[in-house]
């Protein structure tokens, strides 16, 4: 008798695969295609940004300078006048939001507009955000008039006559949906092809992925009407319903792809490491001159737990700046070299590797040089590996890694290298996780055979949170802070609004010095290169600026010369950190800052994670706005290690109000990584949840909002864990299964493996 199981029934024939070229034309679908839409499917799942109604104006709060926006919005005034360098003409038409807030519209040798453009006109304004002063402004914008003119800007094509009565009807409705649009597919066009298609469709062109009897149990509406409440909504509640329906099913589906991946890759054995009595951790914590906090001890456990069950663990250990966590992951390392195997720990940086091998070998003593003269015959030896290793010395690692003679071993990226081989990798660390891709990660895990996983952070990236509310990454939290930890206290230092502000900075920092601490000042460049790209519109009209419009970001070396000549500094020594110095540079100047002899250390981010000086007490960033929050958060942790007051100054020429502006406050008012990072993830999107991009437009959710909707994926992943326990491979859900394949195509399926 065969045991082979049924073919699952082909899933139904679907109008949403059919390529758009044939529903919608030619010239329409290669407008389209610059949006990414290939096919009916693409085009339908292309949802609103937002609706407006009919004479509604958009608020300007929310534009972002370097986004392709469509605003509605009212004409103020139009005036033209000629260039100063060269012939021809600029026209600046002002409109305003319902707020009486203003942009400017620009155009180049259009002097029309002025006719066209008249106060008081309404109409739909496309085209990218860009910044003169403090002054937001669109370049050469495609408008849609409502008084059923229609008009042509900048490269993108305008409907033709044959199309203009439909996309007049789109724009005439009660709701209007505004599209995520391009410069050569706005938002106009975008509705005419939705509506072309939408008037076609039946039910069966349309399968819907949710099982009926959970639709009806949810009062969710079938995915035509869903669609089609969604772009073309009656009213706020017919869309409200339309997109709850929606919502519900991308969940439904990713938690299904999630959960199915996840309940294979545990069938997949680890190796078990359990604990025995007077074993390496156990003298190492009888060595301990300090005694555990409850968090460490309650985690300890936790993670020790996790690695003798015999499944993969797959979590994130995260913790405030200073709470403990490279001392939680050392004790997890020994539970698995003590019980035969070996651990890695990957630094994203030399300087940090560096520190972490300095921090291991001191924890560990005796135990930590075992094979040497002053070494415990019953320990371990902890290897470090870089890329700016002599060749002798790196050989010497390689040996003592594939060996087993390092159970510890310390490294940077030169770790993932295909030359690089381990004896018995049972535990892999990676220490801020943030700063390596996802594929990295994994490149130095797949050395094992279902190795065990501990990624720590102070500050997770938004795709990490994403994976904690989805439910597919076990999270540890530390909370607490240990013994002499002192607050931050965290202000933005605003220069458009008090330009006297900076040599304030300087005295601030020189008050510090003066009661025996040290200072640290970050620039996000080395000043090496030099930047001198020039915009298009500088060359056409230097009234314009470029768009930035902003000079280059303050450089080490620059600041460096700067500081050594202010006079709130005189007289203290003031020195050089940055990623072009040779490890030996390095070192050199690191002891000096450790023995307090660099009173105030220039530096790039170098210093962003494990860098230890306790005698630090103040952190000035310049330009600040051009930072992540995660870096910010990182940076400032680098003071208040040594139990005195810390300072951190975030110096910007942002003007407030500004996205930029925002993100600063919101590190200045929290010291919350969890907090921050849940408001990283509003701004910059929570990255590809099913695929390796970890943050911003490459997300794979469309409707499904982590930090809003968790209730929802809760509920989704509770109603596919019971699907799956009753059709663990979806042969009774065909649709379901297509709808899940689909979501994990292009290789997110292999990379949802290995993750």
């Amino acid at each position: 008798m065969s045991d082979q199981r049924p073919a699952a029934p082909e899933p139904p024939r679907s109008r949403l695969d059919t390529p758009l070229d044939r529903e919608v034309g030619p010239r329409t679908a290669e407008r389209l295609a610059s949006l990414g839409l290939a096919s009916v499917g693409d085009l339908l799942e292309h949802y609103p940004r937002r609706w407006t109604r009919r004479g509604d104006l958009t608020s300007f709060d929310g534009l972002r300078e370097g986004e392709h926006v469509t605003v509605q919005a009212t004409v103020v005034s139009a005036s033209s006048r000629r260039m100063k360098q060269r012939r021809g003409t600029i026209t600046e038409v002002v409109v305003a939001d319902g707020d009486g807030r203003r942009i400017d519209l620009v155009f180049f040798n259009q002097r029309f507009r002025e006719g066209q453009l008249v106060p008081g006109t309404v109409g739909f304004f496309s085209g990218k955000v860009s910044r003169r002063g403090r002054q937001l402004q669109l370049l050469q914008p495609d408008m849609l008039l409502q008084q059923g003119r229609h008009a042509r800007g900048g490269l993108s094509l305008v409907p033709g006559p044959d199309e203009q009565a439909e996309v007049a009807e789109d724009f005439a409705g009660s709701l209007t949906p505004v599209y995520p649009a391009s410069a050569r597919a706005q938002t106009w066009h975008v509705a005419a092809a939705v509506r072309q298609v939408l008037d076609t469709l039946v039910v069966a062109d349309v399968p819907d992925p949710v099982p009926d009897d959970l639709r009806e149990r949810h009062g969710l509406l079938p995915r035509l009407e869903a669609l089609r409440g969604l772009h073309r909504p009656a009213d706020e509640a017919e869309r409200d319903a339309a997109t709850h329906s929606l919502r519900y099913a991308e969940a439904f589906v990713l938690q299904t792809g999630l959960l199915r991946a996840r309940t294979r890759a545990r069938l997949v054995p680890a190796t078990r490491y359990e604990r025995r009595p007077g074993d390496l951790l156990e003298r190492f914590d009888a060595a301990l001159p300090f005694t555990l906090t409850d968090g460490q001890r309650s985690v300890g456990e936790e993670l020790q737990r996790e690695l003798a069950s015999g499944t993969p663990m797959q979590r994130l250990l995260q913790g405030d700046v200073g709470s403990g966590k490279t001392l939680v992951a050392l004790r997890a390392m020994l539970a698995v070299v003590g019980a035969g195997g070996q651990a890695a720990l990957l630094a994203p940086t030399e300087v940090l590797a560096a520190q972490h091998l300095r921090s291991l070998e001191q924890l560990l003593g005796p135990l930590g040089r075992a094979g040497t003269l002053d070494g415990d015959a019953e320990g371990t030896r902890v290897a470090l590996l870089t890329g700016s290793m002599p060749a002798a010395a790196r050989r010497r690692a390689l040996l003592q890694i594939v060996t087993g003679e390092a159970g510890l071993v310390v490294g940077t990226h030169a770790l993932l290298q295909q030359s690089v081989e381990f004896a018995d990798l049972g535990l892999v660390v990676v220490d801020e996780q943030h700063r390596f891709g996802v594929e990295q990660r994994d490149a130095l895990r797949s050395r094992g055979v279902a190795v065990h996983t501990l990624v720590m952070t102070a500050t997770p990236i938004p795709r990490t949170v994403a994976m904690t509310v989805f439910g597919d990454l076990d999270t540890s939290v530390l909370d607490e802070l240990p013994a002499g930890r002192q607050p931050i206290s965290t202000h933005v230092v605003g220069l458009p609004e008090r330009p006297g502000w900076l040599p304030r900075v300087w005295q601030r920092v020189r008050e510090e010095v003066d009661a025996g601490r040290q200072a640290f000042v970050v620039c996000q460049r080395i000043g090496v290169d030099v930047d001198d790209e020039e915009s298009v519109l500088a060359e056409l009209e230097n009234d314009l600026e470029p768009p930035g419009g902003r000079p280059p970001a303050a450089a080490v070396l620059d600041v460096l010369d700067a500081l050594r000549a202010e006079p709130a500094l005189a007289g203290l020594r003031v020195e050089v950190l940055h990623g072009r110095m040779t490890p030996e540079e390095k070192e050199a100047v690191m002891a000096d800052v450790l023995a307090g002899d660099v009173h105030v250390l220039v530096a790039t981010t170098v210093v962003e994670v494990g860098v230890d000086v306790p005698n630090a007490s103040v952190m000035v960033v310049m330009d600040a706005d051009r930072f992540g929050v995660s870096q910010l958060h990182q940076l400032r942790g680098r003071v208040g290690r040594g139990g005195h007051p810390a300072l951190c100054l975030l110096v910007t020429g942002v003007p407030a109000p500004s996205e930029a502006r925002e993100r600063l406050d919101a590190v200045a008012s929290s010291t919350d990584g969890f907090a921050l990072a849940r408001f990283d993830l509003r701004t910059r999107r929570e990255g590809d949840v099913l695929g390796s991009a970890q943050s911003g437009a490459r997300s794979s959710l469309r409707l499904l909002r982590v930090v809003d909707d968790g209730d929802v994926i809760a509920a989704a992943r509770q109603d596919a864990a019971a699907v799956l326990d009753a059709d663990p491979e979806l042969q009774e859900h065909p649709v379901l299964l297509e709808a899940v394949e689909v979501a994990l195509a292009g290789g997110r399926d292999a990379w949802l493996a290995r993750a």
